[in-house]
């Protein structure tokens, strides 16, 4: 089937990184994020992989030019923002025409792409809303879910906490029929708000919780979870896991490294402790400096007994 992936946004909150680098570009350890997000799908599975983006067109084209795959990359371009169910409607003339995938750009998760299918097929309907339970449903989509059915009574888009009809959100993966089209409006809308609230009602929404992990990597305090779970995981070709951080290669480390991702060519001297941060490739973290939960872009220096936290620091920058 085919594939999109949704990568419209401009990545505001992981600035200033992403003004050099757009987000789906950026590195979780020697990998894309994209590149991360579609290896939950099956390369059997799929026949070409359509991304929806709105910024950094270009790189993401040579990028992309540069890898070898198993499919088709299309990488349709958002003029104007379109919110999700607008993005995904831009791809439609992409699309050969049958049961699609649709998922969100900054996820990195366990979902397994080939159940969620199994049971979409088997239950009916014309969409399936991959689930993930949360303690605060409030930033997402809502579902009332059926267990039984496997359907989605109702679905609720953001509602105050002491509104949620559950603790179930939407955890950005659809499988979808090309009939979702008829029922989407014209230009920019939400799917979430605008098909799934409706479609719900009429049961052809369906649910499919999952477990494992989840996360969404589009906050800084995110994108460092989501680097120590590819770590966990495993997910990375080159460098290796030492404890509980993971080295690219080439890297000098006579500091303290704990739960953290650093990338290749990286110099961390003597007396210097990071602790759950991701630090790019070529950076230089100097004697008796203290970092901890903090993004560091490539190519910076970051001097001698600094301390910082919570921080993201450009690309070649000098601290």
């Amino acid at each position: 089937m085919d594939v999109i992936v949704l990568a419209g946004g401009f990545g505001s909150r992981l600035m200033p990184w992403t003004k050099e680098i757009p987000k789906p570009l950026l590195p979780i350890l020697d990998k894309t994020m994209i590149e991360h997000v579609v290896e939950i799908l099956p390369k059997n599975m799929i026949e070409r992989l359509v991304i929806a983006a709105g910024y950094g067109i270009e790189k993401m084209r040579r990028h992309f030019s540069t890898i070898d795959l198993p499919y088709d990359v299309e990488i349709v371009e958002e003029f104007d923002p379109l919110g999700t169910g607008g993005a995904i409607a831009n791809c439609k003339d992409y699309l050969s025409g049958g049961t699609f995938c649709v998922i969100n750009g900054d996820l990195i998760t366990s979902l397994r792409l080939e159940k969620m299918l199994d049971f979409h097929n088997s239950n009916g309907g014309i969409a399936t809303i991959s689930l993930w339970e949360v303690e605060d449903p409030s930033r997402f989509g809502v579902a009332d879910y059926n267990s039984d059915s496997g359907k989605i009574l109702r679905f609720q888009e953001k509602p105050p906490i002491e509104e949620a009809f559950s603790n179930l959100i939407n955890a950005g993966t659809y499988i979808l029929e090309p009939e979702i089209f008829k029922l989407m409006p014209k230009g920019a809308h939400s799917i979430e708000r605008d098909v799934y609230e409706p479609l719900a009602s009429t049961g052809g929404l369906n649910g499919f919780p999952f477990s494992g992990w989840f996360v969404d990597a589009g906050t800084p305090t995110s994108f460092i979870e989501a680097s120590q779970v590819c770590i966990s995981e495993e997910s990375f070709s080159s460098g290796s896991k030492m404890k509980n951080s993971w080295f690219g290669e080439n890297s000098n480390i006579q500091g303290n490294v704990e739960f953290s991702a650093i990338g290749k060519g990286v110099m961390i001297d003597k007396g210097a402790s990071v602790k759950n941060s991701v630090i790019l490739q070529d950076a230089i973290i100097e004697a008796g400096c203290n970092i901890e939960g903090c993004l560091i872009g490539m190519n910076t220096i970051i001097t001698k007994g600094t301390v910082i936290s919570n921080e993201i620091i450009d690309h070649f920058s000098k601290i």
